[in-house]
Parts: structure tokens; C-alpha cells; sequence
């Protein structure tokens, strides 16, 4: 592929991108205009993105425009709440009629009630067109790193979890009911571990710490971890000639399952027993193609060049991955109400004292962005994007809904004190709580945009510092 034809096409990709997020965000803002319209409301401005627009035409009274700022957008409706400091709108010299709270709540609530119907409009694609699972099913241990948490509780390669913290786990990543995130989503300083072991009759209870990966201040907080890996088959995938594979007579669909006797469960395993035995002979039990079984002698050597390079076996692996990618097509309400668990669990991790998530782990346009051109890249990378429009719709409304001033939650909540108390809050006072607010909710946006950019720099895992698969 020519640089001119790569650079074609992601530009591509990120136009798609922005077409995605001004879509999201225009359906949200349609949601106010026309229950605005519906209502009678005085509508100034009707724009995508923030800032001074760089393109704005007026029709019927009406201003639509883009803004330079690539984040949000919003309709200006005077007769809702002061925000001409917010919006850049001139204030009306004449006083505009009162409205009733009830128009105020109907408004308000209708960008999120379009986020939710945009939501179910994915979903039901989705369900039509399917999406990859992307789930890893296997609770199996494969690979338990030295020193780890894992490691000083006793747990091993082989072991499978059926429980961590009481709870039934359902694979090991890819789920909020998986291995992986009941670990990072855990609380406490303890984890504990419902464990069958090969061999055993009844679980073994077992119980860690966890670690997290340092980072550095401008990068987000390292997630809980203990130091396991999913157990994955060491399949051949070729032999390079004159190797030591060649020469113990290994070849294309061969199967490692046992090292000097003891079980393989993944290849990670597979090479830290050849660190450790240091690079010496090791017999291996192969399972072939066929199904037949035997054992091979396999002696790793070190290559004369690059100097310093650790020994190697010359195998090409076949990382068929244990990631199941299999087309699933899961009902729209599913989908739905999962996105909404989701975004419970989120919260409250970010709320509680003793969870290691925290605000820092949130996303900005440009985590979101980045993330849905990865997906882009990714084979189905379109029903990928279906997906995450679910799940992004859902979290928009959600956290509009938030009770705080500027967001749509806010106006609904003085709508209500409006209803209770008889009149509107002052307009000035109002309109400097708001200012204030809009200055914080900026200031999280641009913090955790900072954390977007710093993860892309400096962060190197533990794991992959430590493991060299043995080509």
C-alpha cells in the first residue's frame, strides 16, 4: 500500500469518525429544537460544536452554525435559562414571555429521550446486523506471572475461577462479569478467589492483593491486576529451517501440551519455563494434527545476531486467538439496559473510596475518538462502531441527566424548585452558577483529555517487559 493511498485512508477514518460524533451530537440537539418548536419557545441558535462558528446561516429567525470547538453543541433557548456568556448569543432587549416549568422539564428531558431513541435505533441494527462478541470464555488459568499477587495466593496455571468476591465470573474478559473486570472493578484491599483446581473434588478458596502499573502524572492511574493470564493453546503455526523446532521434528499444526512432564496451558507459560530452566532442554509431549501423541527433545539456541537476543526455538506461533469473535446478535433492550449497568457500575466506582477507578479514567473526545478509529481498523470495524454508538448514546443521556446546572438534568431540577416555590431563580445569580459550572465541567473535559494524550506516552506493561516468546 503506497503512503499517499495510507494517508488517504485515514483521513477516511477519521472522517468517519467525525461524522459518527456530529451525528450523536446533532440527534441530542434536534431532541431540544423540536420540543422547543413544540412548545412555543423562542429559539436564537441551533449549533454543532462549541465556540465562534466558522460557518452559520440564518433561517427563519433561527441561526444554525458550526463552531471551532469539536465537543458538543447546543440550542440557545433564552426563555430556558440565561447562558449568552456560555452560547456567545446577545441578550434580548425586550423581556421574551415566561414559561411554565412543565415546558422547561418537557425540553430539557427531550435531547436525552433522543440520545436513548438513537440508542434503541442502533441497537436494533445491531440485532439485525450482528456484532463480534469479543469475549475471551475460558476461566482458566494459563499463565501466573513470579512475585505476582496471583502467585504469592496460590493460585496457578490450570486453575479455573469460578467465583472472585462471591461472585460467579463467566469468562475471562470481555464481560462486566469477567475475570479480568471483577479484578479491576473490586473493592477493598483483598481479592478473593473461588478456585477448581485439576484433580481436586471441591473449590479452593484463595484470597490476594492486587498491584497496579505505574504511571507517570500526566497518564491515567494503573488499573487493578494480580498477574494472570487466560490459558491459550501453543500451536505451530511453521518452522523455520535448520532450527531447533526442525531438527526435534515439529511442523505445522503440532500442539504442546506438556513440558518435562508437567501440563502447558499457554504460551506465556510455555516460555517462562524455558527462562527458567535456562534455555536448557526441555521434553516436550506434542498432540498433532491428527490426534496423534509423542515427545520431542527441544533444545533453544541463541542467534548470532542481534547480539544479546535470547535464545530461540524457531517456531512461528498460531495465535488463533482465544478471543471469541463470533458474530452475536443480541436484543435491542439488552443492549440497552446492559449500557445502563454499565454505566452504573461506572459511576459508582468513580464515587466510592475504596475503588481504584476514578474520574482520571473517564474518556474526552479525543479517548472516544481514538477508540472508534481503532475500531475502524479492526476487521467488522462497522459493526463495531454500531455497537459503541449504543453504549455512547446511553452514557449521553445518562449523564445529561445529572441533576448540575448547564446540563439537562440541571434544568429540569430548577424547573422543579420553579414549580415547588412559585417562581423562576433569579436570573444573574443563575447565570453565574451556571458560568461556573461550565467553567468545571471544561476544566474535567480538558483533564481528561490530558489522560488521553499521556497514556499514548511512557506506558510499557510489566508482562510484556518480562515474557519473550521463544520464536
Amino acid at each position: 500500500m503506497s503512503t499517499f493511498t495510507t494517508i488517504l485512508q485515514v483521513i477516511l477514518l477519521i472522517l468517519v469518525v467525525l461524522t459518527v460524533f456530529n451525528i450523536i451530537i446533532f440527534v441530542h440537539e434536534l431532541g431540544h429544537f423540536w420540543a422547543a418548536k413544540w412548545r412555543g419557545l423562542q429559539i436564537d441558535r441551533f449549533q454543532i460544536w462549541f465556540g465562534k462558528p466558522i460557518w452559520s446561516k440564518t433561517i427563519r429567525g433561527v441561526q444554525y452554525g458550526l463552531g471551532w470547538i469539536p465537543a458538543g453543541g447546543f440550542v440557545a433557548l433564552p426563555q430556558m435559562a440565561p447562558m449568552e456568556a456560555l452560547e456567545g448569543g446577545e441578550k434580548h432587549t425586550h423581556p421574551l414571555p415566561a414559561i411554565s416549568p412543565l415546558d422547561k422539564i418537557i425540553v430539557a428531558f427531550a435531547g436525552p429521550l433522543f440520545s436513548i431513541l438513537l440508542a434503541l435505533v442502533a441497537a436494533v441494527i445491531v440485532w439485525q446486523v450482528g456484532k463480534p462478541a469479543d469475549f475471551i470464555p475460558s476461566q482458566k488459568i494459563g499463565y501466573v506471572m513470579p512475585d505476582s499477587p496471583a502467585a504469592k495466593a496460590g493460585l496457578l496455571p490450570g486453575d479455573t475461577i469460578l467465583e472472585i468476591n462471591g461472585q460467579p465470573v463467566n469468562g475471562f474478559a470481555g464481560s462486566l462479569n469477567s475475570i479480568t473486570e471483577r479484578i479491576v472493578l473490586s473493592r477493598g484491599k483483598q481479592i478473593t478467589y473461588t478456585v477448581m483446581r485439576p484433580g481436586a473434588t471441591v473449590p479452593v478458596l484463595l484470597e490476594s492483593g492486587f498491584e497496579t502499573e505505574k504511571s507517570h502524572w500526566y497518564q491515567r492511574r494503573g488499573l487493578r491486576q494480580i498477574g494472570i493470564d487466560t490459558a491459550s493453546p501453543a500451536t505451530v503455526h511453521s518452522v523455520m529451517p535448520h532450527s531447533p523446532a526442525a531438527d526435534a521434528g515439529l511442523g505445522k499444526g503440532d500442539r504442546i501440551v506438556t513440558m518435562d512432564g508437567q501440563p502447558l496451558y499457554s504460551l506465556m507459560q510455555f516460555s517462562q519455563y524455558l527462562k527458567e530452566q535456562g534455555w536448557k532442554t526441555v521434553r516436550l509431549g506434542i498432540e498433532t494434527a491428527d490426534g496423534g501423541k509423542r515427545e520431542v527433545d527441544l533444545t533453544p539456541e541463541r542467534p548470532l545476531r542481534p547480539e544479546g537476543t535470547n535464545p530461540m526455538v524457531g517456531i512461528q506461533w498460531d495465535f488463533a486467538s482465544e478471543v471469541d469473535t463470533r458474530i452475536v446478535r443480541p436484543a435491542p433492550l439488552t443492549q440497552v439496559t446492559d449500557s445502563l449497568h454499565m454505566m452504573w457500575i461506572t459511576i459508582t466506582s468513580v464515587i466510592a473510596k475504596d475503588s481504584n477507578i476514578g474520574v482520571d479514567h473517564l474518556s474526552g473526545p479525543v479517548g472516544i475518538g481514538t477508540m472508534m478509529f481503532s475500531f475502524l481498523q479492526m476487521e467488522d470495524g462497522w459493526r463495531r462502531i454500531l455497537a459503541f454508538m449504543v453504549l455512547f448514546n446511553v452514557n449521553l443521556a445518562v449523564l445529561n441527566m445529572l441533576p448540575f446546572p448547564v446540563l439537562d438534568g440541571g434544568h429540569i431540577t430548577l424547573a422543579i424548585l420553579e414549580k415547588i416555590f412559585g417562581r423562576p431563580v433569579k436570573a444573574k445569580p443563575l447565570e453565574i452558577l451556571q458560568t461556573i459550572c461550565a467553567l468545571l465541567l471544561i476544566s474535567l473535559m480538558l483533564f481528561v483529555t490530558s489522560k488521553d494524550i499521556g497514556d499514548k506516552f511512557g506506558r510499557s506493561s510489566k508482562k510484556n517487559q518480562e515474557i519473550v516468546f521463544p520464536e
